[in-house]
């Protein structure tokens, strides 16, 4: 096969790939909240194809993973355990690559991955799994890491990189980290910050599009403990905590990711539990008429027998539109199938059915 040739097979089989992968691109930062961005894996094999397969299936897992944590109740993970890359691969809609790089024997890549909604919400149902779909308003989160030697807000500390790294950007009670650029330097000091300047943080505030903004003070106790302080509103309600969290291995750094993730966990439970999933209501059927031909043997069977074709669900109105001995001809108003108006009248021991191509009503 001439050199040409075969490049242009290449592109194209290349081309078919990408394709199968990204029949629905999902952008980080994607709205949705069954897509999960960024999802980053660096895997090892025989060779960087196998190394692919390898790091999909393990993408599929973390986002999923990532997918329980944000939408369902704290505990759900346990319940979901048994899922296996394959059964995850088919709660999917799309993966595709956001970055990638391979090399003998290895894949680094982000990927990105959206789930399909009813199979996700099927799945929480069936393993009883209460969680939410509905997404905050968004929270600003100022960090100040209160040191021994002073209080830094803009700077690099422990405390911003923890919020950094978080993704509480991407939950349902999403928080946004200022940039910390000269704009904000100049908006808000770190003493402004801890004295709770109103006029000050509203500046941030607004620069961020949030709902609130939220001053959350982080001290370090000794080696490997960090106390944590925080009091506001904020759309999940009021906030007010002043607590001491300590990690067994990997000093302040580690404990204040304990005291992150735990204030992200108690505003993102409190949500999901105060806003869950409702399925949606059925739409109601359109109003409709027909014209039913009613025999009686008397007025006064004609008036039982209206009586209880008006108490029947469904029926929403009766009108006659001609009455003769033996008979009458009405207007049957009604919002429902043919088939469940049949059965709700069946209740009510009234039979309808279609004589020679016209509605006949009877009593049984």
């Amino acid at each position: 096969m001439p050199s040409s040739v075969a490049a242009i097979v290449a592109r194209l089989a290349a081309a078919f790939v990408l394709a199968i992968l990204s029949l629905a691109p999902a952008p980080a930062g994607a709205a949705s909240v069954y897509t999960i961005a960024g999802v980053e894996v660096d895997v090892t094999d025989t060779d960087a194809s196998a190394a692919k397969m390898k790091a999909i299936g393990e993408a599929q897992v973390k986002a999923w993973q990532r997918l329980v944590a944000r939408l369902a109740v704290e505990g759900s993970a346990k319940k979901l355990a048994w899922m296996k890359p394959a059964q995850i691969g088919r709660l999917m809609s799309s993966l595709s690559v956001e970055e990638e790089r391979t090399g003998p024997g290895r894949y680094i890549g982000k990927l990105n991955i959206t789930f399909l909604p009813d199979k996700v919400r099927a799945t929480f149902a069936k393993n009883g799994i209460a969680f939410t779909e509905k997404v905050a308003p968004p929270t600003v989160v100022v960090p100040v890491w209160n040191a021994p030697d002073g209080a830094v807000l803009w700077g690099e500390t422990p405390w911003r990189k923890v919020w950094a790294e978080s993704g509480a950007d991407q939950s349902v009670t999403p928080m946004i980290l200022p940039r910390g650029d000269e704009i904000d330097a100049q908006a808000l000091s770190v003493a402004d910050a801890l004295a709770g300047d109103g006029q000050k943080l509203e500046a941030i505030r607004f620069r961020y599009e949030g709902a609130a903004i939220l001053v959350v003070v982080a001290e370090p106790v000794g080696e490997n403990a960090v106390r944590m302080r925080a009091a506001g509103d904020t759309p999940v309600g009021r906030v007010m905590i002043d607590k001491t969290y300590t990690a067994e291995t990997g000093g302040v750094e580690a404990a204040a990711r304990i005291a992150a993730t735990r204030l992200l966990t108690l505003m993102t439970q409190k949500w999901k539990q105060e806003n869950p999933y409702e399925p949606p209501r059925p739409a109601a059927a359109a109003a409709q008429a027909m014209s039913v031909s009613v025999p009686f043997a008397s007025t006064q069977e004609f008036s039982a027998l209206r009586a209880r074709l008006v108490g029947t669900p469904g029926v929403t109105g009766v009108n006659v539109a001609s009455i003769q001995p033996g008979g009458a001809l009405i207007t049957l108003n009604y919002q429902t199938s043919i088939e469940q108006l049949q059965a709700a009248l069946a209740q009510n021991r009234l039979q309808l059915s279609l004589v020679s191509g016209a509605w006949v009503l009877q009593a049984f």
